[in-house]
């Protein structure tokens, strides 16, 4: 239940991410709460370029709704055929490994924006339900997703850390 928690929020960020988004500091850390961080890892060549994600609650809490609001910009087309690779890891361990098709995520999450996506600036917010039975853990998830022709979409690394007492 918790893998499939993280995958939906980052299919959804990737959803987002690749269907949305505008910029800040290419390559560094833009969040850097105790219980959770991101990062872009692209760089001008990508499609895709994250200005801010945020949460709510923060931190997110076990058995509690989780709001994801994610600005950007996209510098081209997204059309269907764009992709993201997703991977979740518990320190060294991978738990999972999942393609996601952009297109058919924003679809089926219901979100406003919806393929194909012209180049501009964008904002999601999605909700989740997160489980109670979280485990205290801390999960790295990396999106990497490329058009629909191939080129780097977007660069997206989080952590999650359910370690914290306030989790």
């Amino acid at each position: 239940m918790l893998v499939r928690t993280l995958l939906v929020i980052s299919a959804f960020a990737a959803g987002a991410l690749a269907i949305s988004l505008p910029q800040l500091s290419l390559g560094g850390e833009v969040d850097t709460y105790a219980d959770w961080t991101w990062t872009d890892c692209g760089d001008l060549s990508y499609a895709v370029e994250i200005q801010s994600i945020e949460v709510s609650p923060d931190p997110p809490v076990p058995g509690q709704n989780l709001t994801v609001a994610v600005t950007g910009t996209t510098r081209m087309p997204i059309e269907d055929g764009a992709y993201a690779d997703v991977t979740v890891k518990l320190g060294l361990i991978q738990l999972l490994k999942r393609r996601f098709d952009v297109c058919e995520e924003a679809a089926n999450a219901n979100v406003t924006i919806q393929c194909p996506v012209e180049p501009g600036d964008y904002q999601l917010s999605h909700t989740v339900a997160l489980p109670r039975e979280i485990p205290k853990a801390k999960f790295g998830v990396q999106v990497r997703g490329v058009t629909q022709d191939d080129e780097d979409m977007v660069c997206l690394d989080i952590v999650m850390n359910f370690l914290s007492k306030r989790s």
